[in-house]
């Protein structure tokens, strides 16, 4: 399994504005591609001193099908227009591990 990581960040007053966009268009947009090996998404948010850190962790069967998701250049960002215009900045790259072990405790 490879999890895909990324980080973004916001104004404290476009967080949640940025958040509705994630849950109610770019998510839902990312499942209708279809792709092949293609998991899970999984949002996290943190409240800084200045701004709001959003990450994103995107679980694949493997790395080709990362691949079928952005191209070859796999550690590209996907990150749409409308997500651009809400955003004060981002990571350029994402970055990809291998997931070698979960203990979940039950849950």
């Amino acid at each position: 399994m490879i999890l895909r990581i990324w980080h973004g960040y916001t104004t404290k007053s476009n967080a949640d504005t940025y958040e509705h966009l994630l849950k109610t268009e770019i998510f839902p947009e990312i499942e209708n591609k279809k792709i092949k090996g293609y998991r899970r998404i999984q949002l996290l948010r943190r409240e800084m001193e200045d701004e709001t850190e959003f990450t994103t962790i995107m679980w694949f069967d493997s790395i080709e099908s990362v691949i079928d998701f952005v191209g070859v250049d796999y550690e590209t960002v996907y990150v749409p227009e409308k997500a651009r215009k809400v955003l004060s900045r981002f990571d350029n790259k994402s970055i990809h591990c291998e997931l070698r072990e979960t203990y979940d405790n039950n849950f």
